[in-house]
């Protein structure tokens, strides 16, 4: 896990986050054990913005995959940030309740842990909208 946590924090440096300053990086993790990685992209509009799991996710769906293990999130301020509810709600779409999603806490302290379903309990899902 240490290693997801790792990607997640390398990635940050290429956050475009001018009006925020704050950079998230994510690490996602497929079954096979590929590792695809997002940073968040703000636009002066912000609605326009891509969350770093959005980009994490898009690039791995781009490259066939769809089965998923764990994901991992950083910020650089080390504060346990955690995928907001649209990024749940997306990662929902492709991953499982069991995914196991990390929030990094900073250098000395372990990762929160978490579950998506944990994260997001009652999801809009393909089964719903039937």
């Amino acid at each position: 896990m240490d290693d997801l946590i790792e990607a997640a924090r390398d990635v940050q440096t290429d956050a475009h986050v001018p009006y925020s300053e704050y950079r998230v990086g994510a690490a996602l993790e497929t079954a096979d054990g590929e590792v695809f990685v997002g940073c968040n992209l703000e636009n002066a509009n912000f609605s326009n913005s891509l969350h770093a799991e959005e980009v994490a996710i898009a690039e791995a769906v781009k490259n066939g995959h769809r089965d998923f293990s764990r994901l991992a999130v950083s910020s650089d301020r080390r504060d346990g940030v955690t995928p907001c509810g649209m990024c749940r709600q997306t990662l929902s779409e492709f991953c499982d309740g069991d995914l196991d999603v990390f929030c990094d806490e900073g250098d000395d302290e372990e990762p929160s842990e978490y579950t998506l379903e944990e994260l997001l309990p009652n999801t809009i899902s393909q089964e719903t909208l039937e």
